[in-house]
């Protein structure tokens, strides 16, 4: 299986001259994790984030995508072997990656996610998925509570590499809270600016949480979590117990791990 077979090859990108709010508002728009950048010959130049556009001091911001873009940990070409690729990215812990034509040829091609691969596997070999969640869950879960502030649970998510947090409360799962709906909430972190200037008070996670929250047991089969995080578009799912209590979290990490033993 080949990297063209199962990568998503209508994946928007963005010219590097073009104005850093415009990358703000697909990343919102289009729900992406990563906008590749690239040159008036559709060469790859780098990436921009998620974390990159938050960090936009301002909505009337004239920074120019070149002058947030990073340079992507790794690329992958089209030809490349879907499952050597997908092992690089777990070691460098990246989700997405830019795809190119080749090595000597940056043309930008599209972008190669875990959940492409996930796919890819469900329908050729669902059977390797049937182990149960608490197989592959991670026990030692950071959440975090609906009483803290959404900057310092930014803070969180940015020292830890964490692009989601669940919501606990009395030990109980009460939310889900990720760097989308930061984004879409329009909530200042601690690098926006108002209008005037001046930074105003952060917000309670409680106000932008999602409270209604897909889980599964330890009992779930990991092919059914995975088909969920697929038909959902979400990349991680709390576990929780008979109770009510947060016991784990399987994210598409999870999954990935597994498939490419």
């Amino acid at each position: 299986m080949r990297v063209r077979g199962i990568m998503d090859e209508k994946h928007p990108f963005i010219y590097e001259d073009e104005l850093a709010t415009k990358a703000r508002a697909m990343i919102r728009d289009f729900a992406l994790r990563i906008l590749p950048v690239a040159d008036e010959n559709k060469k790859l130049l780098g990436i921009v984030s998620r974390s990159s556009v938050m960090a936009i001091s301002s909505s009337v911001s004239l920074i120019r995508v070149k002058g947030i873009m990073t340079t992507p940990k790794h690329i992958a070409a089209i030809e490349n072997d879907a499952s050597s690729t997908i092992k690089e990215m777990i070691r460098l812990d990246e989700w997405y990656v830019p795809v190119v034509n080749s090595a000597q040829d940056k043309t930008y091609r599209g972008v190669l996610g875990l959940e492409n691969f996930i796919e890819a596997l469900l329908k050729a070999n669902p059977n390797k998925l049937s182990k149960p969640v608490s197989e592959v869950m991670s026990k030692k879960v950071v959440a975090c509570s609906p009483d803290d502030e959404v900057d310092n649970v930014w803070r969180l998510m940015q020292s830890q590499s964490f692009a989601g947090l669940p919501v606990v409360k009395e030990d109980r799962l009460v939310g889900i809270i990720t760097q989308k709906d930061m984004l879409e909430s329009g909530t200042d972190l601690p690098t926006f600016e108002s209008k005037k200037g001046r930074f105003r008070s952060s917000s309670k996670i409680s106000s932008i949480m999602k409270t209604t929250v897909i889980t599964v047991k330890t009992s779930t089969k990991i092919r059914e979590a995975a088909e969920l995080m697929i038909s959902k578009n979400i990349g991680r799912i709390p576990v929780k117990d008979d109770k009510g209590r947060l016991i784990g979290i399987v994210d598409r990490e999870d999954v990935t791990k597994l498939l490419i033993k």
